[in-house]
C-alpha cells in the first residue's frame, strides 16, 4: 500500500539505481557525436564497466542500443516511439483545459502560437467567456519581430537558432528590423514573459509568456489580448492577467517535459576517436624512424 505521497517528492526513498544506469546511457550515447565501447560509457559516467554490462546488453536487445563490433550507439527506436505521440498534438491536447480555465478565470480570450517559416500560426485559441472580447481567428498568421508572442519565443532561443528565427523573420517582413531587438529580447528573458501594450492594435495590451521544453526552449507562446472592459464590474487588471498567465503557462511548461529548476541539458560529447589517435601515433613514429 501507497501513503499517495509523489515519488518526485520523496526523493531517495522512491530511487531505482537500475533504472538511472539505463537513462544515463542513453542520454550519454544521445549527446555522443560517434559510437563508444563500453570502456568509454564508463568512463564518461564515472563507473565501472561491471556495473554497466548487463545494462548495456539489455539496451541493445531491446533495440534502444545497437552494437558495431565493441562500440555502441544509440538507434532510431526512441525517436520513433516520440512520433507515436507528435509534439503538436500532445501540446493541444495539454494545453486545450488550462487555456478554458484561463479564459474563464481571467474573462478574457487566449491563444497559443507556434513560430514556423518567419511567422507566428494559431494552433488554439479560447474565447472570453463574456459578451464581449477580443480573439484571434485559429489558423491566423502573425508577425513575430513586433508581437509579444513572437518576441517571447524569440527570447527563449539559444542565441544561434535566435539570430536564423529573426533573419527568417526580416526575409518576410523587412520593415520590422529593430537595431535594439537583442536587448529587448535578453530583458524578455530576464524578465520571463512580455507584458506590452500592442504595436499593431490601439488600446491592446499583450501579454505572453513562453512554452518550454526539457531543453528550456521555447517551443510555443501562450498569449492573453487583454481587452480593458471598462463597464465590467470587478474586471481583471493586468497585473491580475499577468499572474494568472504566469501560472498557467507554468502548469502546460511542467506538462510538456520542462522543470525550470533543472540545469540545461549538457552539449553534445566529443568522445576521442582512439583509432584515429593510433593512426597518427604510428605515422609519427614512422616519419620519426625514417629520418
Amino acid at each position: 500500500m501507497t501513503d499517495g505521497r509523489n515519488p518526485a517528492e520523496t526523493g531517495k526513498e522512491y530511487a531505482a539505481p537500475a533504472l538511472d544506469k539505463g537513462l544515463d546511457i542513453l542520454e550519454l550515447l544521445c549527446r555522443a557525436e560517434a559510437p563508444l565501447t563500453q570502456k568509454q560509457i564508463a568512463s564518461e559516467l564515472g563507473r565501472t564497466v561491471g556495473e554497466l554490462y548487463r545494462m548495456v546488453a539489455s539496451l541493445v536487445a531491446r533495440k534502444y542500443v545497437g552494437q558495431i563490433g565493441e562500440t555502441y550507439h544509440i538507434t532510431t527506436k526512441l525517436f520513433e516511439l516520440a512520433q507515436i505521440n507528435p509534439p503538436t498534438h500532445r501540446l493541444l491536447l495539454e494545453a486545450t483545459p488550462i487555456m478554458q480555465k484561463l479564459a474563464s478565470e481571467i474573462e478574457q480570450s487566449c491563444h497559443l502560437t507556434v513560430y514556423g517559416q518567419g511567422r507566428q500560426v494559431v494552433i488554439a485559441k479560447v474565447d472570453s467567456p463574456s459578451s464581449m472580447g477580443y480573439s484571434i481567428r485559429l489558423g491566423s498568421e502573425l508577425d513575430v519581430i513586433v508581437s509579444a508572442s513572437g518576441r517571447v519565443m524569440l527570447a527563449f532561443q539559444e542565441k544561434a537558432t535566435r539570430r536564423m528565427l529573426i533573419e527568417e523573420a526580416l526575409l518576410r517582413r523587412p520593415d520590422h528590423a529593430d537595431a535594439a531587438l537583442n536587448d529587448k529580447l535578453d530583458a524578455i528573458r530576464d524578465r520571463g514573459f512580455e507584458s506590452a501594450q500592442s504595436t499593431q492594435i490601439r488600446g491592446m495590451h499583450a501579454v505572453s509568456y513562453p512554452i518550454l521544453d526539457s531543453q528550456n526552449h521555447a517551443i510555443a507562446a501562450l498569449t492573453v489580448p487583454y481587452a480593458d472592459r471598462i463597464d465590467l464590474v470587478g474586471r481583471k487588471s493586468i497585473d491580475d492577467v499577468q499572474k494568472a498567465l504566469g501560472l498557467a503557462a507554468r502548469s502546460l511548461c511542467l506538462r510538456m517535459g520542462c522543470d525550470p529548476d533543472a540545469p540545461p541539458m549538457q552539449p553534445p560529447v566529443a568522445i576521442p576517436n582512439y583509432a584515429d589517435i593510433k593512426m597518427r601515433r604510428r605515422r609519427k613514429k614512422t616519419a620519426k624512424e625514417s629520418t
